[in-house]
């Protein structure tokens, strides 16, 4: 009775957590301010852009908290993985973080000063770490690393600065698109997840492949 009593309390305060949540980001969806240059935010636009940035301080923290003793649970055998996955779906991490990230990118892609005035995207970008040692403990991670060769990065531009442009310039290519391309006379190789197209090298090379 208590436990069934504490899961609708954690619950409540999830949903409302959430419903903030929601707030901020309407708050800050761009409406005239599109385009506006920084100084010209209203006191009030940028006042929320400071909270949103203290909300996301917050979450991070927990979650910075949670995640390291969660993956050390989790490294004991795939049963433990699977039983602390469900407990941090149902946690902060699996309810507000997705959505606040989906959430930060699309203002991100609406009014990009607005966002970088506010501050709350390089927060986020301490969670990777913890996130990807998480990750890498699930079942069938190597498969999934083989099968995607190279990724775009989209993300690495909104916390590095880069534009845009240079990201699109990466394809994301499979091991079967690789397998197949060198079955038809081709000659792509991978080097650090990263595929390269050195058939010109090595129709030029006077020993052949066996010097690649």
């Amino acid at each position: 009775m208590d436990h069934e009593h504490y899961s609708k309390e954690r619950s409540a305060s999830l949903d409302l957590l959430l419903r903030f949540q929601h707030l901020l980001v309407s708050k800050l969806y761009p409406g005239d301010c599109v385009g506006q240059a920084p100084n010209t935010y209203s006191p009030d636009l940028l006042g929320v852009g400071s909270l949103l940035k203290k909300y996301t301080a917050l979450l991070c923290t927990h979650i910075g908290d949670i995640l390291p003793v969660a993956t050390s649970i989790a490294s004991t055998s795939h049963r433990h993985f699977a039983e602390v996955s469900r407990v941090v779906d149902g946690d902060l991490t699996g309810i507000l973080l997705p959505e606040l990230v989906v959430s930060v990118v699309l203002l991100l892609s609406k009014n990009a000063g607005l966002m970088q005035e506010a501050g709350a995207i390089p927060l986020l970008a301490g969670l990777l770490e913890h996130l990807d040692r998480f990750n890498h403990l699930a079942p069938g991670k190597e498969r999934d690393d083989n099968e995607d060769l190279a990724w775009p990065g989209i993300m690495g531009s909104f916390f590095t600065g880069q534009s845009c442009r240079n990201n699109e310039e990466v394809t994301l290519i499979r091991k079967a698109d690789l397998e197949n391309h060198n079955k038809d006379g081709g000659f792509w190789t991978v080097i650090d997840g990263k595929v390269y197209d050195i058939k010109d090298f090595q129709t030029q090379s006077l020993t052949g492949s066996s010097i690649l």
